[in-house]
């Protein structure tokens, strides 16, 4: 069986404008990766409500997981929550568990939860909510949507939160060859090897160093010892490396 697809959608004015460089989709990537969940697709969009509802709704009817990250705060662009609320025509509105979380945290900070704050307790109907151990405002999951935040710290707690929850796959395997010549030169025997293990993923990454142009060759998949023999095979095409 196939691993389990998955797409990431980045919500934030910030990104797009080249503000904030965004760190969770390269955190996201791997980790699915360790879990065996295949991440095919990330897009990012504006804080603009048609443009969120469109991309969840796509997104989620086209692979087994969804990641948003960004736009679940207590400011007034952060529409995330009511965005999902809307593609899954539900109610939203402030949990009580979700309420108690941040009630406790901000007495024992001392700090008082006023209406901005209690923002971020609001979650859709039929949602569950995802820990949040680091600034306690909860991520939350609704069917195959899972909702969280934008700031790195975060976004990896509730990924580490969520993970335990979803059904993975095989774990995706990697080897890499350095060559030392032009992909020009690389691209035909890459092509048909690539052929021979057509379970496996080749991808070839040029560079240039001390005015030498040459390829890192990346052999991918979930069975170990065929990328063993791909590479071996990879290593006698291009001995010279």
């Amino acid at each position: 069986m196939s691993n389990p697809s998955a797409a990431m959608l980045v919500i934030g004015d910030e990104i797009l404008s080249g503000r904030t460089r965004d760190a969770n989709m390269h955190f996201l990537a791997q980790e699915f990766t360790k879990h065996g969940i295949d991440l095919k697709e990330v897009r990012v969009v504006s804080d603009d409500k048609a443009a969120i509802i469109a991309a969840v709704n796509g997104l989620r009817a086209a692979y087994d997981v969804v990641v948003t990250s960004g736009g679940i705060g207590p400011t007034h662009d952060d529409i995330t929550a009511d965005c999902i609320a809307e593609a899954f025509g539900t109610g939203i509105d402030v949990q009580d568990e979700a309420r108690a979380r941040l009630q406790a945290h901000y007495d024992r900070q001392g700090t008082e939860l006023n209406a901005a704050r209690l923002r971020m307790a609001r979650i859709p109907h039929g949602a569950t909510l995802i820990d949040n151990p680091v600034s306690i405002a909860p991520g939350f999951s609704i069917e195959n949507v899972h909702v969280m935040a934008g700031v790195p710290a975060v976004f990896q707690a509730m990924v580490a939160s969520l993970l335990p929850n979803l059904t993975g796959g095989s774990p995706l395997l990697s080897q890499s060859l350095r060559i030392y010549r032009g992909e020009g030169d690389i691209a035909g025997p890459l092509a048909d090897l690539a052929a021979q293990y057509a379970d496996l993923s080749f991808g070839s990454y040029p560079f240039q160093k001390d005015g030498v142009y040459g390829a890192n060759v990346v052999i991918r998949g979930a069975d170990g010892a065929q990328v063993d023999h791909a590479m071996a095979a990879l290593a006698t095409l291009f001995p010279d490396t």
